[in-house]
């Protein structure tokens, strides 16, 4: 049985042929069966089971000025985005206007004016800013969608899910700011409009879901993370209240079902806000998917309080 040549520990995971050559690796051992080839003239030694890890084995391929943008770039900062990536979705590979768009089977190439966007990297990946990344994709999000893609670029919270830490933070002066000086492009005046809508202090999209579900309901817009204190200690912080009304609204997502840890504090929480004559009611997805039995029971709750 022939051994194959062990690969040099200066190649990375993923490696252009150009690098093997360098290494001293030659090309039958660079086209052996053994290596994945992700695109053309990359090698992988394993085929990626992620889609960041298939963004990762593009990089090798990369050329300078070539930067992941548009939903791709979303989707590697972990900004929230509709539907699901899979290793199968088409990369989006951005560079300056005037330059030849990247071509590459599983490749969108595009173009963006020379300093519209911040350039980032991200585990070796050359990727725009977040605020880059959400106007390249403003054309195809809904209004909704779009103040979810707010709300998470504003917030500053260590624990929304999905957000890479380190990643830059922004405020809604800083996001209208590059509205202004982006000028019109496709999206622009949604952004806008949803910038109105966005609110800083929201950790997770479920969240804003729930309070856009509730203003879309007739109610008024609660109060988005709101602290409540008993003798001036600090007692709970709700995802939302009407504190006029007592009324505290907390979603409650998978992990709260699944750490067991996280179910007992829920509940004590829940009990020192009732004994200081709260309302509590905590929202699921099921209420997402049917609002009018939740819509109902907040209505009840704020006519209990008049």
């Amino acid at each position: 049985m022939r051994h194959r040549i062990v690969l040099p520990d200066d190649l990375d995971r993923h490696f252009s042929v150009r690098q093997a050559a360098a290494a001293g690796i030659g090309r039958g051992r660079a086209s052996a069966r053994d290596l994945d080839r992700p695109f053309r003239g990359v090698r992988s030694i394993t085929p990626a089971e992620t889609p960041f890890e298939r963004v990762a084995a593009l990089v090798p391929r990369l050329h300078g000025g070539q930067l992941i943008g548009g939903e791709t770039a979303m989707r590697v900062w972990g900004y929230p985005h509709p539907g699901i990536w899979s290793v199968e979705a088409p990369i989006i590979v951005v560079v300056a206007t005037g330059s030849a768009r990247a071509r590459n089977r599983g490749v969108t190439g595009r173009r963006l004016a020379e300093g519209r966007a911040h350039p980032w990297r991200i585990g070796g990946i050359p990727i725009v800013d977040p605020v880059a990344a959400l106007f390249m994709c403003a054309a195809t999000l809904t209004d909704d969608q779009m103040v979810i893609a707010l709300d998470a670029l504003i917030s500053t919270s260590d624990n929304y899910p999905g957000l890479r830490p380190g990643r830059p933070t922004y405020t809604a002066t800083d996001i209208t700011q590059r509205l202004e000086a982006w000028g019109r492009f496709p999206g622009s005046r949604r952004v806008r409009d949803a910038l109105s809508r966005a609110r800083a202090g929201v950790e997770s999209p479920k969240e804003t879901e729930t309070r856009m579900l509730l203003v879309a309901g007739g109610l008024p817009e609660p109060v988005v993370q709101y602290e409540i204190h008993r003798n001036s200690i600090l007692i709970a912080r709700s995802d939302m209240a009407y504190p006029a009304f007592k009324i505290a609204i907390e979603y409650e997502g998978d992990g709260h079902r699944t750490s067991r840890d996280q179910w007992r504090r829920d509940v004590r929480r829940q009990r020192e806000l009732e004994d200081d004559g709260w309302i509590v009611i905590r929202v699921t997805q099921l209420d997402l998917n049917d609002e009018r039995p939740l819509l109902d029971r907040i209505r009840r709750a704020m006519a209990s309080r008049r």
